[in-house]
């Protein structure tokens, strides 16, 4: 006779639920104790768990559970009390992805791009959808368009916005992008900018607008107009490289405008036609801020552009270049009154009124001690550099007058010069190194001196001062100074772009015009997301660097546990969780209230 423990059919008839039967027909039948049942086969003891109930006025079995012989079920109660072994486990980025998913909701924007962008056919995803998909895959893990899928599905994208990774290739969204024209952007960038100020209350008073470049691998045969060879800003002069206008808002740089032009256009010359849509886009903007100021350096100045000005409602804040201004630069430091504001204690500033541009404006010339101690610090080693440059080339000089070196094409005295004016091209070292060339008879000499005097006059005169400009007259020295100052939310917003780890504008797969304006666009749609998610949570009470700010949110990831089949079972059984998060990450996920997209408990 077998005994069998009611510890061991506790642990397999735990999961039973009762079986209710229509009272009205058949009668209520208590399921939760089953009879155990011994069977012999072939000489060994086979267990199974009976339910039976009335059919037709007779007892019939209605269900029978396989248990296994008695040490299969001794041990099945055993592993019940242990946790069951993971088969595999599926880790997603959740923290980062789900943030900015979020301001994209409460920003309407997928809504509001589909209203403007056409849509060549029901093609798996919108326009607005694959653009929101576009911008945050930049902001967090910029990858080309073929590894877009394979990103999607390793977030909780898949989740929040369901798709089918076959509709995420290269193809279908570029059937889609390729109907996008400047003018829909410009739309969408206008209606845009009107959310912002009703849903976030974006302060527009003080707004930023300034080029830059970014290089590119495109080859030189490409018939592309945009990307062309001019002056890059990271160096890169040997490629051709796209260049960027940006206008954002002084409140953590949230992008209102964007423009993408040739390479190879001056910033000052791009300004005039900037200065033309700005004026016939935003107009409805100054409706809603009765005074608009923007803010640009010495690079966008030009009498094209200030008399378009004229007719815009913007005021401006702006810079002139110091070699153009000499009897400004000459105003000696007595003159200057030192400002008590917080921020400018170091500052002092003489303020006059000068003719710039054809109109008379006020002028504020500031004197900065710390910028003196930069700008001499960058001098001394800009003249270092070259100075070693040319002790080198009067060594070789010397060697070759000593018939030390006799191959190759003898120096003369014109690429002596061209090599001296290169070595000498950074500002002011040509002014302070003087140099002199002599033809001797077996060759040439190179002899060169540092002027001490026009370093010293440089640190008099120049250095530390900056010449701001404006037509806001009633505007106090410090106002004016702290709206230019403001110029480091778009410097910091460039150097974001130029991340190579998170909102990349590089590296650019794409190598034509317009797909080079799409690229543009939903980069653009990354900063501002993510310039809006940095602005929400220092509302808050927690003021994070980007980088900071989406490190800690990509360390909040979801991770999916699946478990091996039991018999009968079939599908995997699943659980998910989220990964441990740090006392910041903690603080910033109930911040954002990132729970409502965290996984639901089964």
């Amino acid at each position: 006779m077998v005994i069998v423990s009611w510890r061991v059919l506790a642990a397999f008839f735990q999961p039973l639920k009762h079986f209710v039967v229509d009272l009205f027909v058949k009668v209520w039948y208590d399921l939760i104790m089953p009879s155990l049942t011994p069977k012999q086969i072939r000489g060994h003891t086979y267990y199974y768990a009976r339910y039976c109930q009335r059919v037709d006025g007779k007892p019939k079995i209605v269900r029978q559970v396989y248990l296994g012989k008695i040490d299969d079920m001794v041990a099945a109660a055993e592993l019940s009390h242990l946790p069951p072994q993971p088969l595999e486990t599926v880790v997603a980025a959740c923290g980062d992805v789900a943030a900015l998913f979020d301001i994209a909701s409460r920003l309407d924007l997928v809504p509001l791009l589909d209203s403007i962008l056409p849509a060549k056919r029901h093609q798996g995803l919108s326009p607005g959808q694959y653009l929101l998909l576009a911008a945050i895959n930049r902001t967090v893990c910029p990858t080309s368009k073929l590894q877009f899928a394979d990103w999607y599905r390793q977030t909780v994208l898949t989740r929040l916005l369901p798709a089918d990774p076959a509709t995420l290739s290269s193809q279908n969204f570029w059937n889609h992008m390729d109907l996008v024209t400047p003018e829909h952007i410009l739309e969408f960038e206008n209606q845009m900018s009107l959310c912002l100020v009703e849903r976030f209350q974006l302060d527009l008073r003080a707004l930023v607008y300034d080029g830059t470049n970014f290089f590119t691998y495109i080859n030189s045969r490409n018939p592309a107009e945009l990307p062309q060879r001019g002056h890059n800003k990271q160096k890169r002069g040997d490629l051709r490289q796209v260049s960027l206008g940006l206008l954002v808002s002084a409140d953590f740089h949230i992008p209102l405008f964007h423009k993408v032009y040739a390479g190879n256009v001056n910033d000052s010359t791009e300004f005039r036609s900037v200065v033309e849509e700005l004026s016939t886009q935003y107009r409805q903007l100054a409706q809603s801020c009765d005074h608009i100021t923007v803010v640009f350096d010495k690079g966008n100045n030009s009498q094209e552009a200030f008399e378009t000005w004229q007719s815009t409602p913007f005021h401006f804040v702006g810079s002139l270049v110091p070699s153009q201004h000499a009897d400004l630069l000459e105003i000696p430091r007595r003159r200057f009154r030192t400002l008590n504001t917080a921020g400018l204690e170091d500052v002092a500033v003489y303020r006059t009124q000068k003719k710039v541009f054809g109109q008379s404006r006020t002028i504020v010339v500031t004197f900065n001690p710390n910028l003196l101690d930069g700008q001499l610090q960058g001098l001394t080693q800009h003249l270092d550099k070259a100075r070693h440059k040319l002790h080198d080339l009067q060594i070789q000089l010397q060697r070759r007058r000593q018939g030390k070196i006799k191959g190759g094409k003898a120096p003369t005295l014109e690429s002596v010069q061209k090599q001296i004016q290169s070595i000498c091209s950074a500002q002011f070292v040509a002014r302070i190194l003087q140099t002199e060339v002599r033809q001797l008879r077996p060759g040439l000499e190179l002899t060169f001196r540092t002027d001490q005097v026009e370093i010293d006059r440089l640190c008099r005169v120049q250095f530390g001062k900056t010449i701001l400009f404006t037509d806001n007259a009633d505007w106090s020295e410090e106002q004016i100074v702290q709206a230019y100052r403001s110029q480091y939310h778009i410097e910091d917003a460039f150097k974001q772009m130029k991340n190579p780890h998170f909102l990349a504008w590089s590296p650019i797969f794409h190598w034509t015009d317009s797909k080079i304006q799409v690229h543009a666009f939903y980069c653009v749609l990354a900063l501002l997301l993510t310039s809006l998610l940095q602005r929400e949570l220092a509302r808050q009470g927690e003021p994070l660097s980007i980088n900071r700010m989406l490190e800690e949110l990509g360390g909040i990831r979801e991770t999916l546990v699946v478990y091996p089949r039991r018999q009968g079972q079939h599908q995997f059984p699943t659980a998910t969780c989220l990964t441990h998060m740090n006392p910041l990450q903690q603080r910033l996920f109930a911040l954002l209230d990132l729970q409502r997209y965290a996984p639901k408990p089964r």
